[in-house]
């Protein structure tokens, strides 16, 4: 087992960490002893991204790299540090100085990998295919370097989704060792898996599984919502922990709105401070928190009645246009750092993959 198995995607929040989960857990079960790390912390944007261990002589661990080794219950020496972080200054003094060359870190890599012949090191990649380049450690600069098999992660919504999967197999040729599609709208799965999965498949491109598109992986915190809004939280502290999988807008008549939020689900419903009919209708719909924007501040009833039935009420600076954009790039696009989510999500690959085939590759001595 000293050939390490790399999982990528080709665009970024295809689902790498919910898979490298399910798939974790699912090794461990077969009893594989494993190890697990990303060579590139690529999120700079996440509170958690302090970087406690980055100190001189101590490893970098992403907090990715913490999350999943902590639920798959992975001891700290089974976790393999990263080696660069990718942010902004950094680049740029690679990017003057035309440093391409990953450095002594591939060959450390390398070395680790070695040194874990008794364990099967998965390695999380970067966002997409050309992610890293920079560092020389791109997705597919890694791929041949250590000669890995690399699984792909890839969201799909319609054939022509396929482009991106056709390029990622010119570029690693047999290093592809299957695709897991992702995200596919539920009433499409049946369609994906008895005609699309088989044309991939002529066309060299081993598909492992076929998930439906989750609201619940795709949804943030309200805290996360809060720190990206820098919003004031007004009531409801122990409710910063809700997700959120659904936005809603209060901007319509109460009646009108009335009908519109009890067709949704777990919202995040944004209304002018003003609007206290459309507030307090929201609070009796599936909502997880309340954003006020614009001048003024709601009234004590509104902050009473949401402190009853336990939903946060958050006030921004923002005008509605703009916080609204600020959560459409949150919902879908943050870490998988919550317990439920991984749960789920352990559960979602169990079954929807089938990864048979990837062990065989492995040659991994497992009866499935």
């Amino acid at each position: 087992m000293s050939i390490p198995l790399l999982i990528g995607s080709c665009e970024p929040f295809s689902g790498k960490s919910a898979v490298v989960l399910g798939l974790g857990r699912q090794l461990a079960r077969l009893g594989v002893p494993l190890a697990f790390g990303k060579p590139l912390v690529t999120c700079m944007d996440d509170p958690l991204d302090s970087f406690p261990d980055a100190a001189p002589g101590n490893p970098l661990l992403d907090p990715d790299v913490r999350f999943i080794g902590a639920t798959l219950g992975l001891p700290q020496e089974q976790l393999i540090p990263s080696l660069h972080v990718m942010e902004p200054e950094a680049a740029r003094e690679r990017l003057l100085a035309g440093d391409l060359a990953p450095g002594e870190g591939l060959a450390l890599l390398q070395r680790r990998i070695h040194d874990d012949a008794d364990r099967l090191v998965l390695l999380e990649g970067a966002g997409s295919l050309s992610e890293g380049q920079l560092y020389g450690l791109g997705l597919v600069q890694l791929a041949h370097a250590l000669q890995a098999p690399v699984l792909l992660v890839h969201p799909w919504s319609d054939s022509r989704s396929v482009d991106a999967l056709l390029e990622a197999r010119r570029q690693l040729g047999d290093l592809l060792a299957g695709v897991v599609l992702n995200a596919v709208l539920p009433d499409m799965v049946p369609e994906v898996r008895e005609a699309v999965q088989p044309a991939l498949e002529r066309l060299g491109i081993p598909v492992l599984g076929v998930m439906p598109r989750s609201p619940l992986l795709r949804s943030v915190t309200v805290e996360e919502l809060a720190r990206r809004l820098e919003a004031t939280v007004l009531c409801c502290h122990d409710g910063l922990d809700l997700l959120v999988e659904t936005l809603s807008i209060g901007a319509m008549n109460v009646n009108s709105a009335m009908e519109f939020f009890r067709r949704r689900r777990n919202m995040a419903v944004v209304t002018g401070a003003d609007r206290t009919d459309i507030q307090l209708a929201a609070l009796e719909a599936s909502t997880q928190c309340l954003i006020l924007t614009g001048a003024g501040e709601p009234l004590p009833q509104l902050i009473s009645r949401a402190e009853e039935l336990e939903v946060p009420v958050l006030k921004v600076d923002h005008d509605t246009l703009t916080t609204v954009e600020v959560i459409d790039g949150a919902i879908g696009h943050v870490r998988l750092h919550e317990a439920v989510k991984a749960t789920y999500a352990i559960r979602l690959v169990e079954e929807n993959c089938h990864f048979e085939r990837l062990f065989g590759r492995l040659r991994l001595a497992v009866h499935v």
